[in-house]
């Protein structure tokens, strides 16, 4: 389904969050003096700066107005004290007091940035800064704190970062990024508010040269303390591995996104600078930055569409700092928050809203905007392999937004058509059932290589001593499979013919029961729960399978050197005929999972009762009894 979205808005900010950013540091008219507010060695001032935070009269509050007004001429005249300087000079007097941060080499490309007039890379600039901020400042909570807390505007209001820096300095930085009531720098731009020309780039200096001062604060903290100062590392984000669906971005799709986003109607008019340095980006290697500018514009058309077809057309615009940013966690969920149903999942179908949640929202995804926005990834190691899955994901969605005739045009070149048909298939791959599927295959794969482990003689002869045991066993699993089949939904016939798939054909079995899909999309919590304790029991599953492989490997090795005691002997053999019941038992647990997995919807709809028996005690007893059963004919070992 296509559909083209109306672009009437020349700005994305609410009329007071506008005239806060654009207007009210422009309206003090006062020439500052920066060798009060910077020395020639770069030291700064911070009382020239304090003092023009003010309060309300009851001073119970910061006056966040008032303050940006007497701030203007403060960002304006260190705007244009940084752009008088040389590269050289700029390194000289503030590059050592910006270690702290753990990225000292950003502030050079901000400074870069900012002598290249460029509004977009200007508007990045400030991002990363933020972010790398945002992530040294949770560093300085924890020289005093314990749990450092999740939102910036909770950090910088922390009674422990005031201990470090003082109340005064955490109230400058409350102004420009800690709260909806002032410029609220960090957030319009993150969550894609602020067109590149609606960020002044005094702001972008002023926050270098704060961070700076902050670094020398810290300095004296620690050296009056005697502390050590130990940050933590940032996180190398994993290529994406088989979570990747999309190839490699080529140069042909990147000519059709550098034409499609010209023309599509997802993409507001005065973001298309964005997408540009995006690509621009891309092609420089600078991948980081590309998928930033690509998260924050996705935030933006998605909101734009979101409040188009929801017909709610207030919610493209910045919200006051009394109420909510329409953000990603509103745009994505089931729900509007008066409790009406979200008309946007079912516009964009399952597959692009499953992309979404397993790239922004699942815990064992890579979460790449809160990661990035909060300051967590070394941004020069990111993965273009993430990048790739965004661009492509984008390519395919502008598409939806163009004329048809335009789109038929696009979708005529064969690459194009492919992406697209990768698109319509996707399922989640981070979801906790997807990723239950592949620890079930995992484990199934680690049991498979048990009879290729060399047995001894006398354990072959034991293992036939036994065979009459063994196929009692396997007789028993196979009854229990033939009542299994009453609970495999219609139209899926993998447990037919059970009488001719001996139990070495169960692989293949278990990899049919685990290729049948289940809708993923807002699982309820009490599917979640269930998945938990799948996971947990297929955890034991494979923690058992890998110590066989691991006693196994030792005591043969111990046997074949001939260094095993008699009774060690004795239970070496007992393990090897008791590996022969073991692999059916613990491939029918797996099984047992598959199906459930493949019957999970029905959870939901048990009641509270059925549920808590549901989850005690067929559950746990399937964890502790037959995991008590594996581990005592283990330890015999």
């Amino acid at each position: 389904m296509q559909i083209l979205l109306e672009d009437p808005t020349t700005t994305c900010l609410s009329p007071s969050v506008y005239d806060m950013i654009c207007k009210l540091g422009f309206e003090v008219r006062e020439s500052r003096d920066i060798n009060s507010i910077v020395t020639q060695n770069g030291e700064v001032c911070w009382k020239a700066i304090t003092d023009c935070v003010i309060y309300t009269q009851s001073a119970q509050a910061l006056d966040y107005q008032g303050s940006v007004r007497l701030l203007g001429p403060v960002c304006e005249v260190i705007h244009l004290h940084l752009s008088s300087l040389t590269k050289g000079q700029f390194e000289i007097q503030y590059v050592p007091w910006l270690q702290w941060t753990s990225s000292p080499e950003l502030f050079a490309e901000i400074f870069d940035a900012l002598e290249s007039l460029q509004s977009p890379a200007i508007s990045l600039s400030l991002m990363k800064l933020t972010a790398c901020l945002e992530r040294a400042l949770g560093d300085v909570f924890l020289l005093i704190g314990k749990e450092c807390p999740f939102l910036l505007r909770d950090l910088l209001a922390s009674e422990e970062l005031a201990q470090v820096f003082g109340l005064s300095v955490m109230n400058v930085l409350r102004v420009f990024v800690g709260s909806p009531c002032g410029l609220n720098l960090r957030n319009v731009l993150w969550h894609g508010f602020a067109a590149p020309h609606e960020v002044p780039p005094m702001y972008c200096s002023t926050m270098v040269v704060l961070t700076a001062g902050m670094g020398q604060l810290l300095k004296s903290y620690l050296q009056q303390n005697k502390l050590t100062w130990a940050p933590r590392p940032l996180i190398a984000l994993p290529d994406l591995e088989d979570g990747a669906v999309f190839p490699e971005v080529t140069r042909e799709v990147l000519s059709v996104l550098e034409e499609v986003m010209k023309k599509s109607t997802f993409v507001l008019g005065t973001m298309l600078p964005y997408w540009e340095v995006a690509l621009i980006r891309f092609k420089s290697h600078r991948f980081a930055d590309c998928a930033i500018l690509l998260l924050t514009q996705l935030e933006t058309g998605l909101r734009h569409l979101f409040a188009t077809i929801n017909k709610c057309p207030q919610r493209l615009l910045t919200a006051e700092s009394t109420a909510l940013y329409t953000t990603f966690d509103e745009i994505l969920a089931k729900h509007l928050n008066d409790g009406e149903i979200n008309q946007l999942p079912l516009f964009l179908g399952e597959p692009a809203m499953e992309f979404l949640w397993d790239f922004l929202n699942h815990q064992q995804g890579p979460r790449v905007r809160d990661r990035l926005s909060h300051g967590e990834i070394n941004l020069p190691e990111f993965p273009k392999g993430v990048t790739d899955q965004l661009l492509t994901f984008s390519t395919v969605l502008l598409l939806r937004f163009v004329e048809e005739e335009l789109a038929s045009v696009f979708k005529e070149k064969a690459a194009i058509q492919s992406l697209v048909h990768l698109a319509e298939g996707y399922s989640a791959h981070f979801h906790p059932m997807s990723l239950l599927r592949k620890q079930v295959l995992s484990c199934e794969k680690s049991i498979r290589a048990w009879p290729l482990l060399p047995l001894p003689r006398e354990a072959e002869e034991a293992r036939l001593e036994c065979s009459s045991e063994i196929n009692a066993c396997n007789s028993l699993i196979i009854k229990i499979t033939h009542e299994l089949y009453h609970h495999v939904p219609e139209n899926h016939g993998v447990f037919t013919d059970l009488d001719n798939r001996p139990i070495e054909k169960w692989p293949r079995l278990l990899r049919e029961l685990c290729g049948i899909r289940v809708p993923t999309l807002f699982c309820p919590r009490a599917v979640l729960e269930v998945l938990t304790v799948l996971q947990n029991i297929v955890r034991c599953c494979t923690h058992v399978s890998h110590q066989v492989v691991a006693s196994w490997v030792r005591r043969h090795q111990q046997w074949a050197e001939k260094t095993l005691r008699s009774r060690q002997r004795q239970n070496f053999v007992r393990m090897s005929w008791s590996i022969k019941l073991l692999s059916p038992v613990l491939l029918l647990i797996l099984l047992l999972i598959a199906l459930e997995l493949v019957n999970i919807p029905e959870v939901h709809g048990k009641k509270t009762d059925e549920y808590q028996q549901y989850l005690k005690v067929e559950r746990k007893e399937c964890l502790h009894i037959n995991f008590a059963v594996c581990c005592r004919d283990l330890a015999v070992c």
